[in-house]
């Protein structure tokens, strides 16, 4: 299975999601890549579009290899203790966490977060590889007492899928191949998102509920 770009993933999502339609979801997107997607599945559901922040924690040895992930309260979530030991988690840790609070002022500035409690709550991303970011990102929403905690994905690894089933009420996965090895290797195009597409769709989502008397 092949999706064309990241909104064609996220049209078949919304599509998949229908039955959340009427019941103002928040839809909490994690940064760069899903938050086109949330905006569309927001606007699909009559929802609410907001970001929730985490950031995979690399590896000593390899960087871009997430061996956890930490979410903007400084929680850690590690799937690969042995990859550094402590004083590098540690480190990488405050690293990305200071990392995630330059984003927070960037993408809400002189707001806070969108409140999770009492809602149904739809976590999305544009794939699961190790399913760290995703597991730290449900873990933090979960602590805010949602109604109801969706993960929202097009395509995943078995294995990230099975994990993250523990944490959510109800997990969307479109595709969930045998052969998985990058979430790119799903996308005919994969292009990267920048800073001000993420501001740029927040505002977007804000000005519709506003204009649509629409404020879940």
């Amino acid at each position: 299975m092949m999706f064309a770009d990241r909104l064609d993933a996220a049209r078949q999502l919304a599509d998949a999601l229908a039955a959340q339609r009427g019941r103002q979801p928040l839809v909490l997107a994690i940064p760069r890549g899903a938050v086109p997607m949330g905006a569309l599945i927001a606007e699909a559901l009559d929802g609410e579009l907001d970001v929730v922040l985490v950031h995979k924690l690399g590896s000593a040895w390899n960087p871009e290899y997430a061996v956890g992930a930490i979410d903007e309260s400084g929680r850690r979530i590690v799937t690969d203790p042995a990859s550094g030991g402590e004083r590098w988690l540690a480190e990488e840790g405050e690293r990305q966490l200071a990392a995630l609070h330059r984003r927070r002022a960037l993408f809400s500035p002189g707001r806070p977060p969108a409140d999770a409690k009492g809602r149904v709550v739809i976590v999305v991303d544009d794939g699961l590889a190790t399913g760290a970011t995703m597991l730290a990102a449900l873990g933090a929403v979960r602590s805010q007492g949602p109604a109801r905690l969706i993960c929202a994905v097009p395509v995943a690894a078995r294995d990230s899928l099975k994990a993250v089933q523990a944490l959510a009420d109800e997990v969307v996965c479109l595709h969930a191949p045998v052969d998985f090895r990058a979430v790119g290797q799903f996308y005919v195009r994969f292009g990267q998102v920048e800073d001000d597409e993420v501001v740029a769709a927040l505002a977007h989502d804000r000005a519709r509920r506003e204009e649509g008397g629409k404020r879940p």
